[in-house]
């Protein structure tokens, strides 16, 4: 699909390219769009189907793009087998990518500002967020700037967030904190892990603070995707993780420890301090989760969007108590 969490080069580089390599005079979008719907669903047809084309018309365009680039870019093996970009067609297929990606970003604009949406702030969001730190933000926003909507989208996973804002469907969204010059960001707070443990485990008695080894040789209570949270950091410290259960709803994992089922090692905000039935332990040679609020870098903060930043660090210092990292809320 159109949405890329990959930088987009600014449109003046990509014309000015465009301008200096007289074949490609003649691209249009359309024809660019057909060679990404070829790739992504395998065939000429379906391609027509999700762009209302003809399959003729599909196969026209993907032949003037052959043709003006002067290589193949698409392997057509024939029968059930799928049509793939050949190496030429990678590579155009990620300037075509950048290229749609920055036009929904100016068609989200143009249409924000055609529907007299200019006070709509659109911020994207996390589980622990959303209950810990968003509800108080969003009253700070009713009360300092009633006049402002907002409009709040919650993601399971931290790609579809920068999809979004690369796509420009998103004004602003809480991230960890990325490296990615694409995106400007501020960092809100520091999010220690802890470890889960069900309050009669001998662990919990014990109440000392656990390293990764020894965490690992628990029965853990993990997210769907492997490579993500506590069990990723395990292993990235060596330590292979015996993980018995799966979710990514914190409620879950949380009754799955307090049946007694497993361990979990989470970030503190995802923890509801309230449940007396599992017991929250401190661990060490586990770094923190660093939360941010993320923007587009070619559509910054305007006025909504500074405001809401201003009151989400003091939410996020209120929080902390004054400090950088998060405690039990």
């Amino acid at each position: 699909m159109i949405g890329t969490i990959e930088p987009f080069v600014q449109c003046e580089f990509m014309v000015s390219a465009i301008t200096n390599l007289d074949g490609l005079q003649g691209v249009e979008i359309r024809h660019l769009a057909a060679l990404e719907a070829v790739v992504d669903t395998g065939s000429f047809a379906a391609a027509g189907a999700r762009l209302g084309y003809s399959q003729p018309a599909i196969s026209q365009q993907i032949a003037t793009l052959e043709g003006v680039t002067g290589m193949r870019l698409l392997d057509r093996p024939g029968g059930r087998r799928p049509v793939v970009a050949t190496d030429a067609g990678e590579r155009l297929l990620r300037h075509a990518r950048r290229a749609a990606a920055a036009l929904r970003a100016a068609e989200a604009d143009l249409a924000a500002l055609r529907s007299g949406d200019a006070g709509t702030l659109r911020v994207g969001t996390f589980q622990s967020v959303g209950i810990r730190l968003l509800p108080d933000v969003m009253r700070g926003m009713r009360e300092t700037r009633p006049g402002i909507e907002l409009r709040v989208t919650e993601a399971t996973h931290e790609e579809e967030l920068l999809g979004l804002l690369a796509g420009g469907e998103l004004d602003l969204a809480f991230v960890r904190r990325t490296d990615d010059a694409a995106f400007g960001h501020v960092e809100v707070l520091s999010d220690p892990y802890v470890l889960l443990a069900p309050a009669d485990a001998g662990v919990a008695k014990e109440g000392r603070a656990l390293r990764p080894r020894a965490i690992a040789r628990l029965p853990l209570v993990g997210y769907r995707r492997s490579g993500e949270g506590g069990e990723a950091l395990l292993r990235a410290r060596g330590a292979e993780p015996d993980v018995v259960f799966r979710s990514d709803d914190s409620a879950i994992v949380q009754a799955v420890v307090a049946a007694g089922i497993g361990y979990a090692l989470v970030p503190l905000l995802t923890v509801d301090r309230s449940d007396t039935r599992v017991a929250v332990l401190d661990v060490t040679g586990v770094p923190p989760r660093e939360i941010a609020l993320a923007w587009h870098v070619d559509r910054p903060p305007q006025a909504a969007g500074e405001a809401f930043v201003e009151i989400v660090l003091a939410v996020a210092s209120e929080i902390t108590g004054g400090t950088p990292e998060a405690r039990a809320v």
